[in-house]
């Protein structure tokens, strides 16, 4: 197995630069995963053009995009464990062991164990993603228009279960963000779709302006109006390390739920919240003899932290070898390789190994510097939830008005960006997800132009579509991933509803 692009990587990753990088966006993920219900696509979303404007080259911005989504995924914790009020959705089930102990007195225990399986399970997801990548781009020399036409399809058909039981929210989210990508000028009839005489529009939506808008500022209008819950945070830790005969009681739920992780995060559309819960459900079958589980068990802490953190990294894996977002976070990662002009997909490892590499070889500096932030700092992070939140919305707002000017110079985006949290506020008061609007809008610039490049090598015969075995095999994959969702929702209404009349 060729491992030369990882050597690459570390001499990126490396750098003076690169390690100041990491580590800023190590502590910053942290501190949004820290704060309930911001979680990593917000961090992200706020960064992102602030690095773009520094003009940081793309391995660099990758790096500390990463760095983030990593961080958050070890901060979301402390909150659970804290507050009983998770970080973000892949932190529900940390909070089922994590907040009894808390409540015995062994906060500090619970958050120091719980740091040791995220490192465990993050530094086990790399070495996943190092040796899965070369593999999976391997397959890059067999893919032409129409395979990367039917493999958007393939991403697309992910959706159903990146949000639950409601799959036709979903592809209403899906088709809101293929609508969106059609604004602004056709590139190949040079005609303006959508823009209603407004120049502005002329280049279409731009990325930043769509991402802070549906989670920046949609997230602060959602904390404004639940900010009247009240939260108790525990503030005696007590004390700060994990006993021995913990971890090693641990040991084998967390090498468990790791793999469990990985192998659920390369599965484009889902996610940490996933991972967590058939990590923990895993566990429990396995080992709760004694019926702890949910009283303050170590091992029913670790599993879903584990599998958390191995998922972050599992999800690299679709996308950075075929260019489909394993999470909604990394949808929003795969949309930051095209501002900088650089096409994702099977040959992004070929063409640009740099990045690829940088960013493999990042995840593993960043787990470590994640442990040595999160062990002895622990106490620092928990005063995050102390934040007002006549504090938080208010630097929120800022943070977003000012990346999006930096970034566009233009009062008519500030103004777009508020129109679309507006939008997106709404959007979620009615139940629908933002990633897939996401997908929709990233992928779907992309499937247009090889839908159009496949017709045109075709002479417009739509056969080409099927004309290969990794077409063939990419539609079978999206239809049984497509009816699937569908099926299970469909069996879990009937059961609830026989339920119900008994």
């Amino acid at each position: 197995m060729n491992l030369e692009y990882l050597w690459q990587g570390f001499a990126v990753a490396l750098t003076g630069q690169n390690l100041l990088i990491g580590f800023i966006g190590c502590f910053i993920g942290t501190l949004v995963g820290a704060l309930p219900a911001i979680g990593p696509i917000n961090g992200i979303a706020l960064l992102l053009p602030i690095a773009y404007t520094m003009g940081l080259p793309a391995e660099s911005t990758m790096i500390l995009l990463a760095a983030i989504y990593c961080g958050a995924e070890y901060g979301g914790r402390i909150s659970s464990i804290l507050l009983n009020v998770p970080g973000d959705a892949g932190a529900v089930m940390t909070a089922m062991d994590g907040y009894p102990m808390a409540r015995q007195g062994r906060a500090g225990e619970a958050l120091a164990l719980s740091g040791i399986a995220s490192f465990v399970g993050g530094i086990l997801g790399s070495i996943g993603l190092a040796l899965f990548a070369p593999l999976l781009a391997g397959l890059a020399i067999g893919f032409g228009p129409a395979e990367y036409f039917v493999l958007m399809m393939f991403a697309f058909a992910t959706l159903g279960s990146m949000v639950g039981s409601y799959p036709a929210k979903t592809l209403i989210g899906c088709t809101l963000g293929l609508m969106l990508a059609t604004v602004g000028l056709d590139a190949t009839s040079g005609a303006y779709r959508f823009t209603f005489d407004e120049p502005e529009l002329g280049d279409g939506i731009e990325f930043v302006v769509l991402v802070i808008g549906l989670f920046s500022i949609s997230e602060a209008l959602i904390i404004l109006e639940n900010q009247g819950r009240g939260m108790t945070v525990i503030r005696e830790l007590g004390r700060m390390t994990a006993r021995m005969s913990d971890i090693v009681k641990c040991t084998g739920t967390t090498l468990r739920s790791s793999l469990i992780g990985f192998v659920i995060g390369v599965l484009p559309g889902t996610g940490a919240s996933v991972s967590s819960a058939i990590s923990y459900t895993t566990a429990k079958r396995l080992s709760d003899t004694e019926g702890t589980f949910g009283k303050g068990d170590v091992r029913g802490l670790a599993a879903p932290e584990a599998a958390n953190n191995a998922t972050a990294c599992g999800a690299f894996v679709p996308m950075l070898t075929l260019g489909v977002p394993g999470s909604g976070t990394t949808a929003v990662m795969l949309g930051a390789l095209m501002l900088y002009n650089i096409q994702p997909g099977p040959m992004l490892l070929t063409e640009r190994p740099e990045i690829v590499g940088g960013l493999v070889a990042s995840l593993f500096v960043g787990n470590l510097i994640l442990l040595a932030l999160n062990l002895p700092l622990v106490q620092i992070f928990a005063r995050v939830l102390t934040v007002p939140n006549w504090l938080l919305v208010p630097g929120i707002l800022v943070l977003s008005i000012v990346g999006v000017y930096s970034t566009h110079s233009s009062v008519f985006s500030i103004f777009l960006m508020m129109s679309i949290g507006m939008v997106g506020w709404l959007l979620r008061k009615a139940g629908f997800e933002m990633a897939p609007i996401i997908l929709g809008f990233v992928l779907g610039r992309l499937m247009e132009v090889n839908l159009r490049n496949a017709l045109a090598i075709s002479g417009g015969d739509p056969s080409i579509l099927f004309s290969s075995t990794i077409c063939n095999l990419l539609w079978v994959l999206a239809a049984a991933v497509a009816i699937v969702p569908f099926y299970l929702s469909r069996r879990s209404r009937r059961r609830k509803m026989l339920m119900a009349t008994e």
